[in-house]
């Protein structure tokens, strides 16, 4: 039960708050967390935008980011890309629906068009605020940072402010907000938030947060949560036709998974689920396998009506008994 003492700020007891749904834990299943605010962070030509938009398609046609991480929360979602045109945009976004096999006249997908959107105007946050309020997506993208204001990004004052009413955004209308910003050029730590470029309050902001660095031609992504343990960095690669425009990320290279040819991975499958319901992400961690063999056979299984997907877990379906 809340209350508001003399303050006027609303106080409720500890043990009458409402206990967290582990079901809506996440927005992708082990990739970013629910409501959560946070930054896809890496230096110049790292595929942040590619993964940026990964994850906005993904959310809008309720299709696995990356091929691999499920979409426990589908949704609309808003996009604003400042250094894009807004062809650019529709065509690779266009690209990852061929490749997925999505039609993109039925994507819940949208791009603000505006010039401009500068955080730090109060004309600007109040437009912002409005179409939120009246799109009510279930992820708001802006990229990139540097964009989206007109003051140092070293101001820890100036960033504090900016990211406050991003967290305010978020927790008023309960939806994710990811921003895509740069790391420094010879940001090396262990400690990735702490390579971001300006303002340590940006490592501190976040919740969920993707970095991706590249290696001559080597694409790597680590993963980092406020409230969840981060799991080992992903090899990724931007594969398609670039010919045609038909480019999307996908994890490649050695997963460290256990793939043996002969092994029965569907009856792995159903023993797994046979003790309680699981995400993609939680199959994978148990039974150690690429995501595209588990990804198949998780559709063989379906078809055959041996399991269901509800609300992104997998669950057995009871055979009859004859």
């Amino acid at each position: 039960m809340s209350r508001a003492p003399a303050g006027g700020l609303p106080v409720s007891r500890i043990a009458d708050l409402a206990l967290i749904d582990p079901t809506r834990r996440w927005l992708i299943d082990g990739l970013w967390s629910q409501a959560a605010v946070g930054i896809i962070g890496g230096p110049p030509k790292a595929a942040k935008s590619w993964m940026a938009l990964d994850m906005a398609v993904s959310v809008a046609s309720d299709t696995p980011c990356l091929g691999a991480f499920d979409v426990l929360q589908p949704g609309r979602a808003l996009l604003f890309m400042a250094e894009d045109a807004d062809a650019d945009v529709r065509a690779r976004v266009a690209g990852i629906c061929r490749h997925r096999g999505l039609d993109i006249q039925h994507l819940d997908l949208h791009l603000i068009t505006a010039n401009s959107l500068r955080l730090d105007l109060e004309r600007d946050r109040r437009a912002l605020s409005d179409v939120v309020s009246d799109l009510a997506p279930r992820l708001l993208l802006l990229d990139p940072f540097v964009r989206l204001h007109r003051g140092d990004e070293n101001d820890a004052g100036h960033i504090s402010g900016l990211l406050a009413y991003l967290r305010e955004l978020q927790r008023e209308h309960h939806l994710a907000v990811v921003v895509v910003h740069h790391t420094r050029k010879n940001g090396g730590g262990a400690v990735l938030g702490q390579t971001l470029r300006g303002s340590g309050d940006f490592h501190a902001w976040v919740d969920s947060s993707l970095y991706l660095r590249r290696k001559r031609d080597a694409l790597t992504l680590s993963i980092e949560h406020r409230s969840a343990p981060a799991p080992d960095p992903l090899r990724l690669m931007l594969a398609g036709d670039d010919v045609t425009g038909d480019l999307h990320l996908e994890i490649g290279g050695d997963d460290g998974s256990d793939d043996a040819p002969d092994r029965d991975l569907a009856a792995d499958v159903l023993e797994a689920l046979a003790e309680r319901p699981r995400t993609r992400t939680d199959l994978r961690a148990q039974l150690r396998v690429r995501n595209e063999r588990l990804g198949s056979v998780l559709e063989e299984l379906r078809h055959a009506g041996r399991i269901r997907r509800d609300a992104g877990v997998w669950i057995r379906v009871p055979v009859p008994a004859p």
